[in-house]
């Protein structure tokens, strides 16, 4: 690996990891990622905001060699979560003398996960500021920014913000800067999808406070820096209000092809409305992707095929997915079929409590869709419109 200087006395230090392709056994990782560790040298101290993965502690350690580090006064540690903290005991063994900063909340979860000494720290509260000479650290918490301890640290003089998981997104690249903002919104913002969008109402606030900081640059800790800030504050501002887009997203399985004949015909029917639809056959979707298409939509609608009495396990689990992350859809409604009987429909109404919405009269077959159940598809376009149309959003 190699150090690189984003700015005179500050250095990307981190670890590129582009094998990666899967995070926390959820998450797929179709680029890889990395994990950004930050060096700043000011003109009486040096720190460094962040460490890496476990797995990358070599390539830190050669990167701090390379930038001819012989002391570190300040370890920055913006995120407890292993992926940023990990590496933090073999720092505090090969630079003695380094005092890890970080807010209280922080530094109860570093001494659960990595036993970390209480006097290895100095405890920060929001706004406090940390002098290195020539240069300033200003900190601002930020619970809720995917953990209870997630906080921000801004390098005053050069006007870099240290995000955290904030404004990141997942990629291994040999970029420094992000090169292609077109692809670089599609990555954060299934990075935000998966991540961030269960806290949007906190988040909400914070990119608020962000914006009034002047800017040059975002240095988040994962993937390529950012020196349009605006660009990803107004995809944040965006992604967190409370506003949809005329949107079905319809996420299905299929065993015997009835449930699918459904979907094809809801979707003709809501693009013959003017509807935006997105289906995704959950046998053969990237789950992130489906995270990432949840962000606007006005409406969902599951389409199950029914397994001894209840949905397919597949929409059990993309259901709870949705659920988790909580995304900001208006309406819900349920089609499929099923053999002999069965509660599909009042289990994944059950299964959406962590979501604010109404659910739209659901469609259910026995056996093969029949004339019947297409005017029943065709009735469930007609209200989905209907309730777009109420929301001025067609």
């Amino acid at each position: 690996m190699v150090s690189r200087e984003v700015v005179k006395g500050v250095f990307w230090v981190g670890a590129l990891d582009f094998d990666r392709r899967i995070f926390d056994e959820l998450i797929p990782l179709p680029e890889g990622t990395s994990y950004n560790a930050y060096l700043i040298r000011g003109s009486e101290k040096t720190a460094l905001i962040d460490t890496v993965d476990p797995s990358k502690e070599d390539d830190l350690a050669s990167n701090l060699i390379m930038t001819d580090v012989n002391q570190i006064d300040y370890i920055v540690i913006n995120h407890a979560e292993q992926d940023h903290s990990g590496t933090l005991p073999l720092l505090l063994e090969v630079y003695p003398n380094a005092v890890v900063v970080t807010n209280e909340k922080c530094r109860e979860i570093l001494n659960v996960l990595l036993d970390i000494p209480h006097d290895r720290f100095k405890i920060i509260k929001d706004g406090d500021t940390l002098s290195l000479g020539d240069r300033t650290l200003e900190f601002f918490i930020t619970p809720w920014t995917h953990w209870p301890e997630t906080q921000l640290t801004y390098l005053r003089e050069d006007q870099i913000l240290f995000s955290c998981d904030l404004f990141g997104f997942h990629m291994a690249t040999s970029d420094l800067f992000i090169a292609d903002e077109a692809a670089a919104y599609q990555s954060a913002k299934r990075y935000y999808a998966e991540i961030m969008m269960p806290f949007r109402g906190s988040i909400r606030g914070y990119v608020e406070k962000v914006k009034h900081l002047p800017l040059l640059m975002i240095a988040p800790s994962h993937g390529p820096i950012n020196r349009n800030p605006a660009f990803i504050l107004d995809a944040y501002a965006d992604w967190v209000s409370d506003s949809v887009k005329n949107e079905v997203v319809i996420p299905y399985v299929s065993m015997h092809g009835s449930t699918e004949m459904m979907v094809g015909h809801l979707t003709k029917a809501l693009i013959a409305r003017g509807i935006t639809v997105k289906p995704f056959n959950l046998t053969r979707t990237d789950i992130g992707e489906l995270a990432k298409a949840l962000v606007d939509p006005a409406t969902v609608v599951i389409g199950t095929p029914t397994v001894l009495f209840g949905p397919h396990p597949q929409v059990v689990y993309a259901t709870y997915l949705a659920n988790m992350l909580k995304p900001k859809i208006r309406f819900a409604s349920v089609i499929g079929s099923y053999g002999w009987g069965g509660k599909a429909v009042e289990t994944i109404a059950k299964m959406l409590d962590h979501v604010n919405v109404e659910v739209l009269e659901p469609v259910m077959v026995k056996g093969l869709p029949d004339e019947a159940t297409l005017k029943g598809l065709d009735r469930l376009a007609d209200d989905i419109l209907k309730k777009h149309k109420e929301l001025n959003i067609t």
